[in-house]
């Protein structure tokens, strides 16, 4: 029973992300002070679990949960899908300008609940692994932040743009009327003029061709700004968070 168990769900898991791969471990053997008899029978545990905790669950967990608290209230949904710019990387959760729209929403009496999906590092192909799990309950607002770090990493644009459509395809195909609001990001141009221009028209095309409403530019005002971002240089402060939320309030409060 207990195998039956273990193996349904490690296949469940390769369906949900078959990139990550289980990682064997020995078995224990029970005379020398191994645990659980029913768990030493196998060859190997798939530390899967513990991966996919780490990296992917928690944001699909605490959406759940929102989710589940906000129904009986016929609460509409905002998604924040992004990379460490929308998890506030390096602050608490709460001063992260996902928490700061969530506070302007409720200061107006909109009945929208917001959900921060925002993962360090994340890239728009990790976005397009992780919409499929996120869209498990309907979303009716999609603000997508993805694209900085494909760009940092130079990798080819035409890969992104295809990425970045694909999860709006995606998240529409859940709801037909989902809003999308795409945030406009820039790289440095240490990579050629050529390439950080065609960047840089990858978010207003792809607002243009899939009607939807556009953030020109997230890091307005705080870009390049060491009083608006930690030591790194490159995320923000609470300061800068705070300057992000209005640049963001100033474009999606037009559609709630």
């Amino acid at each position: 029973m207990l195998k039956d168990i273990i193996e349904s769900f490690k296949n469940w898991l390769r369906e949900q992300y078959p990139v990550l791969i289980p990682i064997p471990v020995r078995k224990q053997d029970i005379k020398n002070g191994g645990s659980h008899p029913g768990l030493n029978r196998y060859e190997s545990i798939n530390l899967l679990c513990v991966l996919l905790i780490s990296w992917m669950m928690l944001p699909g967990i605490a959406f759940a949960q929102s989710a589940s608290n906000g129904s009986a209230a016929n609460e509409k949904t905002i998604l924040f899908l992004g990379d460490s710019i929308t998890a506030g990387y390096g602050l608490d959760e709460t001063q992260a300008f996902p928490a700061l729209i969530e506070s302007k929403i409720q200061e107006k009496g909109y009945k929208y609940r917001v959900i921060n999906a925002g993962l360090s590092g994340d890239t728009s192909s990790g976005g397009l692994r992780r919409i499929d799990w996120l869209l498990r309950s309907q979303i009716d607002i999609l603000v997508l932040e993805l694209g900085a770090n494909d760009g940092l990493r130079g990798i080819d644009l035409a890969v992104t743009k295809q990425n970045l459509q694909k999860i709006i395809d995606q998240a529409k195909a859940k709801n037909p009327k989902l809003k999308v609001v795409i945030a406009g990001m820039q790289v440095p141009p240490n990579l050629g003029d050529a390439y950080t221009k065609q960047f840089r028209e990858i978010f207003p095309a792809l607002a243009k061709s899939n009607n939807a409403t556009l953030i020109p530019f997230l890091l307005e005002g705080v870009a390049g700004n060491s009083s608006l971002n930690l030591p790194d240089g490159i995320h923000p402060n609470v300061s800068g968070h705070t300057i992000l939320a209005n640049n963001v309030w100033n474009v999606l409060s037009g559609i709630l």
